[in-house]
């Protein structure tokens, strides 16, 4: 979150591009997104042509080939040096030949079938590459790509979210004018696919030889705050094809704040903005990112940032013992305020739903509740103390009762499916009388304000920390409070996941700093002065930093490209 009570920082030093290792010719974005697709296939091509899941390793090829077929082999330049993608591929081992490139009559061969779960990502494959699909037991011919599942995996349902960055490797073969595609779930396969598309768009195909790729950290996204600034379908959908294509998982949607509740709801209809989001839309998103492996995490804040739900109910509202109101902040000492907020939260859990066995998020907010950041919180809030005291014993304190409101909050989401549940790292407080949930993930954006706690110390008491450092991936809309906006470059030369809070990799034991400990990152774009930019400059502005991103949280290694070779790329693909 943002805060506009935050004091003043230094300015951030600017880095300098290193030179470019090799020349590349540069697109523009413009100039990328008028060319339409189906042009580009067919300008590629023109340039190239002169059910059940299967089970074998890697590379294997389940369809028959027949190296006698009636297809003439196609003949093209030979693709040359590595595979030409963002996020960069793990592993290559280059061999003999001239690579893959989509050439006429070329098909996409699916052998388990247009019913199995790998049918639609290769249809999309076909789409992007302007090729046809075909099914079952099909000779692979020369120029075609075979799709498969390897493994026992592939009888998940179809578009289920994975469990871990094992779930989403995937390999690519090309040889011998063919390509397979392999992998242990129909992510990995989707995932291969996007390789493929970048490939064609960059350099034509890809070269001779094998990619084994993986992710190093499992969860990587992007944060929307629509709350203060309401943003179209059509764009939110824009964004999460753009992040799919980087090989990200996950979209936050902030929906709502001070500034606005947005999204439709039949429960409470007095607490929605008049410019919001129907659920028949949130549907369609939610469908959208599933179809292309994304989560949706779902964030309603409490017990701050409520002020449009708290605008029609002024008396939940909290007061200082002055008598003034703080605006945004519920009274959680008033018997009515869970009601009104478990009603919203059983509400949207039903709307953001999850398929059955997959990983169902939620996240909780939880930060900047104004009567934690007072010098006098006992003082100036008496009936908080009182109501803390009365459940926790003469010694309950107002963190106790804020720690319990997330706890019961909690309880609410679990109670409908939710079990991946997060909050903000400022909503964390350390009291012997009550703990934050043990199994709730903390979201660390900033080491200031209340949330002065290093990321350190919540990886020692074994929590695990999710990375949206403010220095590098907060994209605060008008640039108030010190906040500057982030650059890809910022990002791609001197940012990793383990840098959590402030320029420096947190300082814990190797072992705490894995996957398993710090899954990953999110971007989050912030629309405190919500006119600041439009959505057209708000798309332009995190194009390169989501790049940065990608490449940083699926690839732990020094990026092999240069700023300025990674930034041409990025133009390309």
């Amino acid at each position: 979150m943002s805060n506009p009570m935050r004091p003043p920082r230094a300015p951030r030093p600017s880095a300098s591009p290193r030179p470019a290792t090799t020349p590349m010719r540069r697109t523009g974005p413009a100039a990328r997104s008028a060319l339409p697709a189906a042009a580009l296939a067919a300008a590629l091509l023109l340039a190239g042509c002169s059910g059940t899941a299967d089970t074998e390793p890697p590379g294997s090829t389940s369809a028959k080939v027949n190296p006698t077929s009636a297809r003439a082999t196609p003949t093209w330049a030979p693709v040359t040096g590595t595979p030409q993608v963002i996020p960069a591929v793990r592993d290559f081992r280059r061999a003999d030949g001239r690579g893959w490139r989509p050439s006429k009559g070329a098909r996409v061969v699916v052998p388990a079938g247009e019913k199995s779960n790998v049918a639609d990502e290769a249809q999309r494959m076909a789409r992007d590459l302007g090729l046809t699909v075909v099914y079952g037991d099909q000779t692979v011919q020369p120029g075609d790509i075979e799709v498969k599942i390897t493994g026992k995996s592939g009888a998940q349902a179809n578009n289920v979210p994975v469990q871990g960055a094992a779930d989403e490797a995937y390999t690519l073969t090309a040889d011998g004018t063919r390509l397979t595609l392999t992998a242990p779930t129909d992510a990995g396969i989707f995932y291969g696919t996007r390789t493929v598309k970048q490939a064609v768009r960059a350099a034509g195909g890809l070269p001779e030889g094998t990619i084994q790729d993986r992710p190093g950290r499992p969860q990587r996204g992007m944060s929307l705050d629509n709350a203060r600034k309401p943003y179209t379908q059509d764009w939110i959908e824009a964004r999460i094809r753009e992040i799919a294509d980087l090989k990200l998982n996950q979209f936050q949607l902030h929906f709502s704040d001070d500034q606005g509740f947005r999204i439709q709801s039949d429960t409470h209809p007095e607490v929605v903005s008049a410019d919001h989001l129907t659920k028949a839309q949130v549907r369609q998103i939610i469908e959208l990112a599933r179809s292309l492996h994304i989560s949706v995490i779902p964030e309603l804040d409490s017990p701050g940032h409520l002020g449009a739900v708290l605008k029609p109910h002024p008396d939940l509202l909290l007061h200082r013992a002055s008598g003034s109101v703080v605006p945004g902040s519920i009274d959680i000492s008033n018997p009515k305020a869970a009601p009104l907020i478990d009603s919203l939260l059983k509400e949207m859990s039903e709307l953001f739903t999850n398929p059955e066995g997959a990983p169902a998020y939620w996240h909780l907010g939880g930060d900047e509740y104004q009567a934690l950041l007072s010098s006098t919180p006992s003082t100036t809030y008496p009936q908080l103390t009182r109501a803390a005291r009365q459940k926790y014993g003469p010694n309950g304190t107002i963190e106790d009762l804020t720690t319990g409101w997330l706890n019961d909050r909690q309880k609410t989401v679990e109670a409908k499916g939710k079990n991946r549940i997060e909050a903000w790292n400022d909503g964390f407080f350390s009291s012997p009388r009550v703990s934050p949930d043990k199994n709730r993930m903390v979201d660390y954006w900033t080491g200031k304000e209340g949330g002065h706690r290093d990321p350190s110390s919540f990886l020692r008491e074994g929590r695990n920390v999710m990375n949206f450092n403010d220095e590098y991936l907060y994209y605060v809309l008008g640039e108030p409070n010190q906040f500057v906006y982030p650059t890809g470059q910022r990002i791609y030369e001197s940012w990793t996941p383990l840098v959590i809070r402030g320029t420096q990799p947190v300082s814990v034991p190797a072992g705490m700093t894995g996957p398993d400990r710090i899954p990953g990152a999110r971007f989050a774009i912030w629309s405190d002065r919500a006119q600041a930019q439009t959505q057209a400059q708000v798309a332009a502005g995190i194009r390169l930093p989501l790049a940065a991103l990608a490449q940083k949280t699926w690839d732990p290694r020094t990026p092999a490209l240069s700023w300025t070779g990674f930034k041409a790329l990025a133009d390309r693909v």
